[in-house]
């Protein structure tokens, strides 16, 4: 439901939460139970943010607008090509982190550039065959790192620089980078 231009939606979370869509919708969750004047307060409380983040989205778009969007077929090649390297990054990555995984299945996803679940199936966006090889190899240290810490943590985090030392440097490519890619193939 949209109240006041932002959409709220509730649920069984215990905090509230603030997220700006790549059109530049924001969006609001909170518990249930949480009365409106506090979601309003902290609506408020976070304005700034919330222009900076829109801002970003528009620039994001303009960037993407110069370039072509992928066609079908160069998501299907780069789909292809990621099924080829990303095994093999993931072969070599867990035997230095001493992890066993899944199933291994690439996607083009709109937010994220991988995931691993509970089972240790990971998954990894095609777009990361665009990047420096390096910034892939990062993505996939990350997943390969929640088979023994399935959190952001501390530890999680010390595991990830033990095994890739520079990886904040490419975790920092992608986040200024990769915006734009995902642009590009979610039009």
């Amino acid at each position: 439901m949209t109240v006041c231009g932002y959409d709220l939606i509730r649920s069984k979370r215990k905090t509230i939460g603030i997220s700006v869509k790549p059109d530049g919708k924001v969006v609001v969750r909170a518990p249930f139970k949480a009365p409106s004047s506090d979601i309003e307060r902290f609506v408020q409380s976070n304005r700034d943010w919330i222009q900076r983040q829109q801002s970003k989205m528009l620039s994001i778009s303009r960037q993407a607008a110069q370039e072509n969007p992928f066609t079908e077929e160069e998501i299907c090649e780069m789909a292809e090509k990621a099924a080829k390297i990303i095994p093999e990054r993931v072969g070599y990555y867990a035997k230095l982190i001493g992890v066993t995984y899944g199933r291994i299945t690439i996607r083009n996803q709109k937010t994220r550039w991988g995931s691993c679940s509970g089972k240790g199936d990971l998954n990894f966006n095609c777009l990361l065959v665009l990047a420096p090889p390096k910034v892939l190899d990062s993505v996939v240290v990350h997943e390969l790192c929640h088979r023994k810490h399935m959190d952001h943590s501390a530890a999680f985090y010390a595991e990830v620089l033990r095994v890739f030392p520079d990886y904040y440097a490419h975790h920092d490519w992608l986040k200024k980078n990769g915006p734009v890619l995902i642009k590009r193939m979610t039009g």
